[in-house]
């Protein structure tokens, strides 16, 4: 006879080998999940490049960079049954010198990135809980079941709204036009303007509930993902933007140049 202790044990040793092989069979199966079609495009719109402190911690002022960007992408590819959100993001690379043809690693920054959670699916925990909960009595009702009955609601408007619209964007789809950048670029030089040979590149990370992290082609770490990114044609920063306390100043040394000058 087995105590209940060992009977314990062994039911949850089973459940734990039981949820691992079906963990690792959800990881594996993604790889028979095409991903080819992701394709993503991204081109300059605006660039200006100022002088001051670009962070409210910033101890000093220096020249930075802000961007705007056209960005066209179709990652839905990227979705299945095993992804839980993507991260996508947009960055800028430039060469960290000043001299020309200098053989030093590019720089890269990020200027903006965003989370796209996957489409929830009726059979989710969330989804499935908060239907539960909201077939409660009302004698047992708490701001829990409060809650859960409102998500349940709101689920189900968002659902028949879904189905109303003639066209609906899949996960993945970003259609932006003059974007500004959420971070701006610096440098540690403190020199930022008229570097040459800059260009915007798109990457993205796929979150799977389980298994491991996939990266754009040609970013991150080993596995990638397959997919066409389309980068922005090479661009150059442009000189510093005047503000007004800087014009004035030099309109001051032009004018006492001319009065030496003159005299």
């Amino acid at each position: 006879m087995h105590s209940s202790l060992n009977r314990i044990q062994s039911v949850f040793g089973f459940f734990t080998t039981v949820a691992l092989v079906v963990s690792a069979l959800a990881a594996v199966s993604v790889i028979f999940f095409p991903a080819d079609e992701a394709n993503v495009s991204v081109q300059l719109k605006n660039v200006q490049v100022a002088k001051g402190r670009p962070h409210y911690y910033s101890t000093k002022r220096e020249e930075y960079a802000q961007l705007r960007f056209d960005l066209d992408a179709d990652l839905s590819p990227l979705f299945n049954w095993n992804t839980k959100q993507l991260f996508v993001y947009v960055y800028a690379t430039y060469s960290s010198s000043d001299i020309p043809g200098s053989q030093v690693r590019l720089s890269e920054s990020i200027i903006w990135d965003t989370i796209i959670p996957a489409t929830p699916s009726p059979y989710s925990w969330d989804i499935l809980k908060d239907q539960v909960l909201a077939l409660l009595p009302s004698s047992v009702t708490s701001e829990a079941v409060s809650a859960a009955k409102r998500n349940a609601k709101r689920h189900a408007k968002s659902v028949k709204a879904a189905k109303s619209k003639k066209e609906v964007l899949a996960p993945g789809v970003l259609r932006l036009r003059g974007q500004k950048g959420k971070y701006q670029i610096s440098d540690i030089t403190g020199h930022l303007a008229e570097r040459r040979n800059v260009t915007l590149h798109v990457g993205w990370n796929v979150q799977p509930w389980v298994g491991a992290l996939l990266w754009a082609p040609g970013t991150g770490a080993a596995p990638r993902t397959a997919g066409t990114i389309v980068s922005s044609e090479p661009f150059d920063f442009p000189a510093v933007k005047d503000n007004k306390k800087a014009a004035a100043e030099k309109r001051a040394k032009e004018a006492e140049k001319a009065e030496k000058a003159s005299v």
